[in-house]
C-alpha cells in the first residue's frame, strides 16, 4: 500500500524534484563527496535516486553508478539531467530499496538521500545495503532526523511526542512519508545490520513554507492546517521547527543527519 502511495505521489511530482534547491544544491551533496572520497574503480549504488543528484554527484569520482527509484517517472527526470550534465557512467533502473535486484557484495559504496523516510521497513533497506556492499564497503545515509530519546523519563516523553508531531506535520503534506527516525534510532539500525558508524552530523537546513507545499501539490485546506500546525505547535516541536513569520511569509527548519558506516570490518 505505502509503495504504491510513494509510486503515486512521486510520479505526479518528478519533474519538481530536477529543480528543487534541497534536493538538487544541498549543502549535504558536496559533504557527501568530502566525507566518502570516492575512488575511481568504485561501483556505486545510489538507492531512491529521484532525480538522480546524489548519483551525479558521484558520478565523476567513480567507475560507474547504479542508480535506482521506485518510482518509473523519476527515471527519465534523472536521465535528462545526467545528458545535460555531460554524465556517461550512471545506469538508471527500477528497484525496491526493500528487495534490490543485486548480487551479494556488488558495491563498494551505497548511498540514499533524503528518501529513507518514505520506506516502509528502514531495517529492511539497511540489511539489503549490507548484503550488496562488499566487506569494508560504505553506507551513505542522508535523511531528514527528528529529536526522540532511548531514554526514559519526563524529558524523553517530551522528545519523542514532539519527534511523533513533526512526522505528523510531515505525513499531511506528503501522504506517502512514512516515518523520520531520530538519531538514536538510525545509530541503532546502523549497528543491527553490521555497520560501524564512522561518522554523523546534524545540520539544520531552512526552508520556504510556500515553496516546501508547493513541491507536492499540496490541497489547499490541508495547507491552511499545515499552517496552524506551525502557529500552534507545543514547545518541544516549535523549538525543533523554528517557525519564523514575515507577513504571509513562513519559513521554519527541518533538520538532516549525514551518517556513514563501514560495512563488515
Amino acid at each position: 500500500m505505502r509503495k504504491a502511495q510513494v509510486q503515486q505521489q512521486f510520479g505526479a511530482n518528478a519533474a519538481a524534484y530536477a529543480t528543487s534547491v534541497v534536493h538538487a544544491k544541498g549543502t549535504s551533496l558536496a559533504r557527501l563527496v568530502e566525507l566518502i572520497q570516492p575512488q575511481p574503480e568504485w561501483r556505486a549504488l545510489d538507492v531512491a535516486t529521484a532525480a538522480g543528484h546524489t548519483a551525479h554527484a558521484f558520478a565523476p569520482h567513480v567507475a560507474r553508478v547504479v542508480a535506482t527509484d521506485l518510482t518509473p517517472e523519476m527515471l527519465p527526470v534523472a536521465a535528462r539531467l545526467a545528458r545535460e550534465k555531460g554524465i556517461g557512467n550512471v545506469w538508471l533502473g527500477m528497484a525496491d530499496a526493500e528487495a534490490l535486484p543485486f548480487a551479494a557484495a556488488s558495491f563498494d559504496l551505497v548511498t540514499c538521500r533524503i528518501a529513507a523516510h518514505h520506506f516502509g521497513d528502514a531495517g529492511r533497506f539497511m540489511a539489503e545495503a549490507a548484503r550488496v556492499l562488499r566487506p569494508g564497503g560504505r553506507l551513505a545515509v542522508v535523511d531528514n532526523v527528528v529529536p526522540g530519546s532511548r531514554l526514559h523519563g519526563k524529558k524523553a516523553r517530551q522528545l519523542r511526542d514532539a519527534g511523533r508531531y513533526v512526522n505528523a506535520f510531515e505525513k499531511l503534506r506528503d501522504p506517502s512519508h512514512g516515518r523520520c527516525l531520530s538519531l538514536d534510532e538510525w545509530q541503532e539500525q546502523f549497528t543491527a545490520a553490521g555497520f560501524t558508524l564512522v561518522h554523523q552530523e546534524v545540520e539544520g537546513k531552512a526552508l520556504d513554507f510556500d515553496d516546501w507545499v508547493a513541491r507536492m501539490q499540496v490541497l489547499p485546506a490541508d495547507v491552511v492546517r499545515l499552517r496552524v500546525m506551525l502557529v500552534q505547535a507545543p514547545a518541544g516541536a516549535a523549538g525543533f521547527l523554528q517557525p519564523v513569520f514575515t507577513g504571509e511569509r513562513i519559513t521554519f527548519t527541518l533538520a538532516e543527519a549525514i551518517l556513514v558506516g563501514r560495512y563488515g570490518i
